[in-house]
């Protein structure tokens, strides 16, 4: 039952817009959520505020990290890690070379 509820609410005609009611429909995405827009019964398209566009990129974004995070452990052979003295000893690094990296941030 709630998922009618929720199609009733959630879904506006686009006549609506074609009433100067757009101002009204986009306060009520901000204040209340998602709206589908129906076009000849048929949902034409989805309204969402700024803030919930933004919070739906970086959760996909983070999805598709941590895809290729796992993807990439899943082929992970401790055996084969080199130690980070290893690296320096090879690239030349040295302890001052790692000064005033505080704000290097890796992803």
């Amino acid at each position: 039952m709630s998922s009618i509820r929720s199609a009733i609410e959630n879904t506006i005609p686009i006549s609506l817009f074609n009433r100067g009611l757009a101002g009204k429909i986009f306060d009520e995405v901000k204040r209340y959520g998602a709206k589908v827009v129906m076009k000849n019964n048929t949902p034409e398209c989805v309204l969402l505020s700024p803030d919930e566009y933004i919070r739906l990129l970086d959760e996909i974004n983070d999805a598709r990290l941590l895809t290729a995070a796992t993807e990439r452990m899943s082929h992970f052979n401790p055996a084969t890690a080199i130690s980070q003295e290893q690296v320096d000893q090879e690239f030349g690094f040295t302890p001052s070379d790692y000064e005033n990296t505080d704000d290097i941030e890796f992803e």
